[in-house]
């Protein structure tokens, strides 16, 4: 027996849970407390800003009582996922609600150092023991892996040792590690792990400890690199970083054909109808656009047509004498069906 994901050919977003949630927390509480927190993450996930949400919003939507939202609250609060904030001091009901990097949570639970010298000094290091626990956690492991594929290499010990020192020294989430190192071969073609940790060290001094804060940051000091980052992302290239052709090909998008990222956005949910996305089919659909002047959404030829596609496909059906048969506008009644019968007998 196994498991299947359909791959749909429509997007209505998606609210990503780290399986930290769903193998260790989701087990131990009811089903009203993962109902709330679940709804929770994807209220703090969902960035558009127009959306006004509270404790009364979550209570309405699950039809459940006030009362128990914030039970749940609570018990996460124990369990030490989420953090409230309160809002009025006077009222215990009023606080905002900030959802804990898990992955960051395992790792600061599993590997600080129990050595009573390490645990005087201001910073983590990590030991050899420290490391072999450490690739035992999934998504530790596949940090590496990424980081490996990135610098054409397999790091060392001593280097995979200091990424871990990172991660806890600057409270940084794995995820984070992988875009810094494909940040520096992408746009400073360096793959020196030191030189990596000076970029970390930066972010963490402009307060930069999760891919949302990121994305913030390099939109204000590099747009090209995250509209890069942005169309890899919507072609499901999460951790790989474009090749000089393929950097070509997006910048003849964005500078000589001037189409906006919503527009090249939207030529990449196209890549869901092949089973091989790349660069070179969202060029071919967008060089299509060019020609036929679209310049704007509602300008593709899809969205114009409306509802007449299914029409024409009708019209290639196969056809042959009983299908150019042409079926009165009326039906018969029981009696004149009878009355015909007898005159052709």
């Amino acid at each position: 027996m196994r498991f299947i994901k359909q791959i749909a050919d429509f997007d209505l977003g998606d609210t990503p849970i780290e399986n930290i949630f769903i193998n260790d927390f989701m087990p131990m509480a009811n089903g009203t407390y993962v109902k709330v927190y679940l709804l929770g993450y994807k209220y703090a996930y969902d960035k558009d800003t127009s959306l006004s949400v509270d404790h009364h919003t979550i209570a309405k939507h699950l039809n459940i009582p006030l009362s128990d939202v914030l039970d749940a609250w609570d018990f996460w609060e124990k369990k030490g996922i989420i953090k409230k904030h309160a809002a009025d001091p006077e009222d215990k009901s009023q606080f905002a609600v900030e959802f804990l990097s898990l992955k960051q949570l395992y790792i600061h639970n599993h590997f600080q150092s129990t050595s009573n010298e390490n645990t005087a000094k201001s910073s983590y290091t990590c030991s050899p023991a420290d490391l072999i626990e450490a690739n035992k956690v999934p998504e530790i492991k596949e940090m590496f892996y990424h980081i490996n594929q990135l610098i054409r290499r397999s790091l060392v010990p001593n280097e995979m040792m200091e990424i871990l020192e990172w991660i806890y020294n600057y409270n940084m989430d794995p995820d984070l590690i992988i875009q810094a190192f494909m940040y520096c071969v992408q746009q400073k073609n360096i793959k020196n792990v030191k030189y990596v940790g000076a970029v970390i060290r930066n972010w963490y001094d402009h307060g930069i400890t999760n891919g949302q804060k990121l994305e913030e940051y390099l939109s204000k000091t590099d747009e090209r690199y995250m509209q890069y980052s942005k169309i890899f992302k919507a072609l499901g290239f999460r951790f790989r970083e474009p090749s000089e052709a393929e950097r070509k090909a997006m910048d003849t998008w964005l500078d000589e054909w001037g189409f906006s990222m919503e527009l090249i956005l939207k030529a990449c949910e196209n890549s869901k109808k092949t089973s091989n996305p790349n660069i070179n089919y969202i060029h071919g659909i967008l060089a299509d656009w060019k020609n036929n002047n679209v310049r704007s959404v509602e300008d593709i030829p899809e969205q114009r047509s409306g509802e007449k596609s299914p029409a024409k496909k009708q019209s290639r059906r196969a056809t042959n004498r009983f299908h150019n048969f042409e079926q009165p506008p009326f039906e018969y009644t029981n009696e004149e069906l009878e009355e015909l019968l007898r005159k052709k007998k």
